[in-house]
């Protein structure tokens, strides 16, 4: 059962017992990421995650790393455009130690001028990595010309941005917007309920401080060409989605499932298995607090593109006009449960779901909730949110590689959405 608890300053803390295993994993969530950054901040949230792991006043980056692999297991971050996380997930014998460092990089990091710039150097290179990867790229372009603003800039922010980032300024953006209605602690797996208090009691000298409103962010139809001299053509489409806590949003998985999202999928039956155009084929949505997207991406040949675009466009169109039958919906709904229940397996899995949840929602459904409302999702309901997003006019594509014109491609699209 999960337990929500709250701090006087709003930091809040969910936490569920996993009986049976050995196992802790914690999570300390923060509801800011790139698009709480301005055009001169790009990247600075992702650059603090990448800096609280180089130094504190009680650790040099080298004893803080010889800390973590004392206790076994794994401590790490991330970011998204949304939130920010930092976890740890351990032996239950561990988890206090943990906690501890968890907590001791969240307030006591150092911010040395000298790490920024060798930390600079090495954000660098992840961008360059980025860049030789065409399909990060496409997708990364989809959504800046999908997502104008703040919302559809890089995680990772550019070199430029990133030059001007010193230790203060990053320091003066953490305190801006790490406040406490925005922190969240996830915990999953074995631990005691003391455990659970003495984590959540190390977030109390967070001071209260008001957050900053978020920047509004909408879906437009956008537009992407880059030429590079790849071996395949990368394409990423893509339609308006729905915002986070849209209730239609569990119809939205199961038709994202139908249209591409495993093998016996619309999109991979149509353009591998019977047209044997590509290797792989699918997918997927994003969701933020006021919108989101719905993509399908694909790698091909050059000389096969602009038909492995038609026959998207026409799964598309079919899914829009005709609906899904309703043994597409069991199929879908099954893969569903059982993707939910398997990663109910993973204390980490678990712990992530939560804390994501709790942070950007404010509340977290358990996988049971979540699979109760998908099995209330009929036909008729992903046939409707289909025929409302899915129409032409909300069209967006990318394409990196040996791209063709773009009237070349606006044809294809024309002829076939």
């Amino acid at each position: 059962m999960q337990e929500i608890k709250t701090l006087p300053n709003d930091v809040r803390l969910i936490c569920e017992h996993v009986p049976g295993v050995r196992s802790a994993a914690v999570g300390v969530w923060v509801g800011a990421g790139s698009r709480c950054e301005t055009a001169a901040e790009g990247g600075y949230a992702h650059f603090i995650e990448h800096m609280l792991f180089k130094g504190t006043d009680r650790h040099s980056a080298r004893s803080l790393a010889a800390a973590m692999d004392d206790i076994g297991g794994q401590i790490d971050a991330y970011t998204t455009r949304d939130t920010t996380c930092f976890y740890a997930r351990v032996l239950d014998t561990h988890l206090d130690a943990a906690a501890e460092l968890l907590a001791e990089m969240f307030f006591r990091s150092r911010f040395d001028e000298a790490d920024v710039a060798s930390e600079r150097s090495v954000i660098f290179e992840e961008i360059d990595m980025y860049a030789d990867t065409p399909e990060d790229l496409v997708a990364e372009r989809l959504f800046a010309s999908s997502f104008p603003g703040a919302l559809g800039r890089p995680i990772l922010g550019t070199k430029t941005t990133l030059s001007r980032a010193g230790g203060d300024a990053l320091r003066k953006f953490m305190k801006k917007h790490y406040v406490p209605s925005r922190v969240a602690v996830a915990l999953c797996g074995s631990f005691t309920d003391e455990q659970a208090g003495r984590i959540l009691g190390l977030f109390e000298q967070l001071e209260p401080a008001a957050a900053p409103k978020m920047r509004p962010a909408a879906y437009v139809p956008g537009f992407s060409l880059r030429r590079r001299a790849t071996e395949q053509n990368h394409l990423c489409l893509g339609f308006p989605g729905l915002p986070a806590g849209d209730g239609r949003r569990f119809a939205l998985t199961l038709m994202s499932t139908i249209l591409g999202g495993g093998a016996s999928s619309r999109l991979f039956q149509s353009v591998r298995e019977k047209h044997g155009l590509c290797y792989s084929v699918g997918s997927f949505t994003s969701s933020h607090s006021d919108c989101g997207l719905v993509g399908i991406d694909t790698a091909v040949a050059p000389e096969s593109e602009m038909k492995a675009l038609g026959l998207i466009l026409e799964e598309v169109r079919r899914l829009r006009e005709c609906g899904v039958t309703e043994a597409e919906r069991s199929r879908a709904l099954e893969q569903l449960r059982s993707g939910l229940l398997l990663a109910e397996e993973s204390t980490s899995s678990r712990m992530n779901r939560m804390g994501s949840s709790l942070v950007t929602l404010g509340s977290c459904l358990t996988a049971g909730e979540v699979i109760e409302r998908c099995e209330a999702v009929t036909a008729g309901d992903i046939a409707a949110l289909a025929g409302e997003l899915l129409a032409p006019e909300g069209f967006s594509l990318s394409a990196v590689g040996r791209v063709k014109s773009a009237d070349e491609y606006r044809e294809v699209i024309a002829k076939n959405a």
